[in-house]
């Protein structure tokens, strides 16, 4: 990897995890792994990985960062882990996306060549924000000036690829909200030895 392509992470993780009653969703375990873990392993690329939200022991060598106001949401959370960032390009992605894989992030990084960014997409071609690889400084710029808090509002003006997931039973950005979520997961990992 060249100095232009290296890229740096930044892992969102320390949202309140309403819909999982207040759970420790990074921690949660999906196939005997943490949801944290299966993410950290999948930018094992990375120069350097910033963590938003507390330490995780899982990830003994990111950087941990806390986004202001705690729980203030994915952009302060992004703000926050941006400042951390040193490489030309980084991957945003949530903590628990346990299908992801290395193979996924290097093709968001491909992808985003001669572009802003890259970024998966659903099935019903819905960017998945916390899915995508961008180059740092765009990112930056757009941080730089941005009042809102949404992703999307952040993320669209810079009109990333739109790549479709690899065909396989679950897609890189199938992410856990529900128990459910998290009980299938562990289910068709455990079934695919994943």
């Amino acid at each position: 990897m060249t100095r232009d392509d290296a890229y740096d992470a930044v892992i969102l993780a320390g949202g309140a995890a309403s819909r999982l009653r207040g759970a420790d969703k990074p921690g949660l375990l999906v196939g005997g792994r943490t949801l944290v873990e299966r993410v950290g392993a999948a930018v094992a690329g990375a120069r350097r990985i910033v963590l938003v939200g507390p330490s995780r022991p899982e990830l003994p060598d990111a950087i941990s960062v806390r986004e202001d106001p705690p729980g203030g949401g994915p952009v302060p959370a992004l703000r926050a882990g941006l400042a951390r960032v040193e490489e030309p390009w980084v991957a945003v992605l949530a903590a628990d996306l346990p299908f992801l894989t290395a193979d996924d992030v290097a093709a968001l990084h491909r992808r985003a060549r001669g572009r802003d960014g890259a970024v998966y997409v659903d099935d019903e071609g819905r960017s998945q924000w916390l899915t995508g690889m961008w180059r740092t400084a765009a990112l930056r710029t757009a941080l730089a000036g941005y009042p809102g808090a949404s992703l999307r509002g952040l993320m669209t003006p810079l009109d990333p690829v739109r790549v479709r997931a690899a065909e396989r039973r679950r897609p890189a950005w199938y992410d856990c909200d529900t128990e459910d979520d998290v009980a299938q997961a562990s289910r068709l990992i455990e079934e695919n030895n994943a």
